[in-house]
């Protein structure tokens, strides 16, 4: 029996062998398959990393795998494609620049994070072809791992995650997750078991997700309450009003279902008290919804706490706040029961679960640690803008004071045990300011319209923030349009794109310099602005031009004396082409000179921004002398092309004539065909008889015969230095003067005068 036993082995343990030799291959082929399409999207990814444009070609440098001609008509073509000139095409089709712009990299370099992240969805699609029941295995590991993982970052014990495209889809989830939670026959029922539901948002909030979430869910728009925001409480929803309005809807037999709270996710970064909130959605049964950047400031925390207590769910933006390219939002929430988690979903472990992967990847390549120092440095960034600013006389700041009246930041509280409302309070995750000279600066001369007076300081900020991008890539600034202060600067680190990252202490400083600068530069425009507009109306040649839309000092048109009486369309396209030269001319000794137009469709100068040392009688008395210069420039040149043109038909005139003089003279017998030949050859007609050319003299303004420039060149020509017996040659028989139509003999011609020519030349 033993030695049966030895050499036959029981059934189960020879299965087990079997299956144990089963699965090396299929694990080899697994490995080798994911190795494969990591380098294959590995060198993709990089190759699409060189692309450069080429604005010449519209296509990359360098061999390029032949394309195909494209289908007819837009329709697809009935041939096959190789993989690699798809490729090809695709890179041509990043590569090809707009018209008139500079040659750039089109795609941002990536980091070795934020590559395999991209290459994550590579996994994603690969992996969904798994068996059943080996990808819910999968599944189930990563979802939990990354569900653990951002519940302890987030201090949101027991909580459950969802993973969407963007913020939107989060509130959508949020508000289905709080219909079933509080009305569970909807599952059954659906929409008719909702009686009538409420949901609250602060005025300050984009509207458009709640909006998008009704619209999918079949509710009307008249659900929505937006709560106004209390006074002199920097935007944040005013709790009572809130509390008053759900009592209000109780007693009118609707339902309060859905608030969604402010955490620095408006423009200005506005964070609502989120403890009272919350009492009030606990008392009316309520679903608490956050978002916004300040969230991101729970990472940093180290100590004990949990926030499972101040809210119901929360949307956490990470692929913004960690700068990694296509990280899903999450929301991470309450849990509720199993059914409801699933059955808003076509396929709950592909179409949400399976997405976690690239969270999966991404979390464990950052740690947590490093995921905590990006976002200290990030709300560090904010606090050290703000102060730049603050120091900034002539900036305005429109955002909220980081570390609030206690004067602490984030940083002092990372060791301390979590006080969340404390945390949220001084953790802000924006800066939005703008350029605003007081009342005191901005005196008479500078029009104090509410409306005019807005729409320049618009153009103003615009500028400013445009120069600070150009000089200083290093911020992301973005230009915005606010609600009550109009055009706005805001910097948001929270807020960061793929290739972009939060800047050092070291470069801020260079943003300090170059911003004190700037606001230097706009504060010397505006005030030399009064005197500008004064010399303008006292100058004779110089006309204001209202430009609102102009940040600099202002426009000016160059009149001559005497044209604004002769504005004939004709005069109007001299007048035109005047400034225009005049613009060319000053431009190249100063690009601040740009042409414009105004409200009357004519050309103008557009000046613009000044220093402090700029002397504005001295910038346009140059913008008079050189208008002057380029009047009389312009003069000189349409008198010579005046004279040419009649040159040329004086010259026509003179030739026929004495073509026709010679004609009679000669007979007509010698211009006969054949009779003249024979007629020429019997009496040859004299050598000096023969029709003289003619040249335009320019300096006399008249045409002359040719017979000096032949004889005489021929003899200087021929090794004889002058004209023998030391005399000049004599004066061209034939002279017509331009201005004349009859010809005139020497003494004639030295009597014209100059001034009549020019006379011809006034504008009309």
């Amino acid at each position: 029996m033993t030695e049966q036993g030895v050499t036959n082995p029981p059934a189960t343990e020879k299965a087990e062998a079997q299956t144990e030799l089963a699965e090396i291959p299929a694990s080899t082929q697994v490995r080798s398959g994911l190795v494969e399409l990591e380098n294959r999207a590995t060198q993709l990814i990089q190759a699409m990393e060189n692309l450069k444009t080429n604005p010449d070609a519209g296509t990359p440098s360098g061999p390029q795998t032949p394309v195909a001609a494209p289908p007819v008509a837009g329709f697809l073509a009935p041939e096959r494609r190789d993989a690699a000139e798809i490729v090809s095409g695709l890179e041509t089709l990043i590569c090809t620049a707009e018209a008139g712009t500079d040659p750039e990299y089109s795609l941002p370099p990536l980091n070795e994070v934020s590559q395999l992240a991209l290459i994550s969805h590579s996994f994603v699609a690969y992996l969904s072809h798994l068996r059943r029941s080996q990808l819910l295995r999968v599944t189930t590991k990563v979802a939990s791992d990354t569900n653990r993982w951002l519940s302890h970052i987030f201090r949101f014990s027991d909580s459950s995650t969802s993973y969407h495209n963007d913020s939107t889809e989060c509130v959508l989830r949020a508000l289905r997750l709080a219909i079933v939670s509080r009305c569970p026959g909807y599952l059954e029922a659906g929409i008719q078991a909702l009686a009538n539901p409420c949901m609250y948002v602060t005025e300050n909030s984009a509207l458009v997700a709640l909006q998008y979430a009704c619209r999918q869910l079949g509710l009307p728009s008249e659900c929505i309450r937006v709560v106004p925001s209390s006074a002199g409480s920097m935007g944040t929803m005013d709790v009572v009003t809130l509390q008053k309005q759900i009592a209000a809807d109780v007693a009118n037999k609707r339902v309060p279902l859905f608030v969604i709270a402010n955490v620095g996710a408006s423009v200005c970064g506005f964070v609502d008290t989120i403890p009272r909130l919350y009492d009030v959605c606990r008392q009316a049964n309520v679903w608490l919804h956050c978002r916004g950047h300040s969230l991101a400031a729970l990472a940093t925390a180290q100590g004990s706490g949990d926030v499972r207590e101040l809210c119901d769910s929360m949307s956490l933006s990470l692929g913004s706040w960690l700068a990694v390219p296509s990280l899903p939002v999450v929301l991470l929430h309450r849990q509720i029961q199993n059914v409801a988690l699933s059955v808003f979903e076509s396929d709950p472990i592909v179409s949400r679960r399976l997405n976690s992967l690239t969270l999966w990847t991404t979390l464990q390549a950052l740690g947590r640690d490093l995921i905590s120092e990006r976002i200290l440095m990030a709300f560090e960034s904010v606090r050290v803008v703000y102060e730049i600013l603050s120091k900034c006389e002539g900036i305005r700041i429109l955002s909220k004071k980081p570390g609030g009246e206690t004067g602490i930041s984030v940083v002092d509280l990372v060791h301390e045990p979590l006080n969340a409302s404390l945390l949220f309070e001084i953790a802000v995750s924006v800066v939005v300011f703008q350029f605003h000279q007081s009342s005191q600066e901005t005196a008479e001369g500078i029009p104090e319209e509410r409306g005019e007076r807005s729409r320049y300081l618009d153009r103003m900020n615009e500028w400013l923030g445009e120069i600070i991008q150009r000089d200083c890539p290093g911020v992301d600034l973005e230009i915005i349009d606010h609600a009550v202060y109009g055009t706005a600067i805001r910097f948001c680190p929270f807020e960061m794109s793929l290739g972009e990252s939060v800047p050092t202490v070291e470069y801020l400083e260079h943003f300090a310099a170059c911003l004190d600068l700037q606001v230097g530069i706009l504060k010397a425009t505006e005030r030399h602005k009064i005197t500008f507009q004064d010399i303008v109306k006292r100058s004779e040649v110089l006309r204001l031009i209202p430009l609102p839309d102009w940040a600099g000092l202002g426009g000016v048109r160059f009149v001559p004396d005497g044209w604004e009486t002769l504005l004939t369309d004709q005069a109007k396209t001299e007048l035109n082409k005047l400034n225009t030269d005049l613009v060319e001319a000053l431009r190249s000794t100063d690009s601040a000179f740009t042409l414009g137009e105004g409200a009357d469709g004519l050309i103008c100068v557009k000046l613009g921004m000044v220093t402090e040392e700029t002397d504005v009688e001295e910038l346009l008395d140059v913008v008079i002398s050189v208008g002057r210069s380029v009047q009389e420039n312009s003069r000189v040149l349409d008198s010579m092309s005046e004279i040419v043109k009649k040159g040329i038909e004086a010259v026509t005139a003179d030739l026929q004539r004495e073509s026709d003089e010679k004609m009679w003279q000669d007979g007509i017998l010698r211009h006969v065909p054949i009779v003249g030949s024979v007629f020429n050859w019997w009496s040859p007609p004299p050598k000096e008889t023969g029709i003289k050319g003619r040249s335009l003299n320019l300096t006399q303004g008249v045409v002359e015969s040719t017979e000096n420039i032949y004889k005489y060149h021929m003899q200087i020509a021929g090794g004889s230095n002058q004209i023998p017996g030391n005399r000049s040659p004599p004066t061209p028989m034939v002279q017509t003067s331009v201005s004349a139509g009859h010809s005139r003999n020497v003494s004639q011609s030295s009597g014209t005068s100059t001034n009549d020519q020019e006379a011809q030349q006034q504008p009309h």
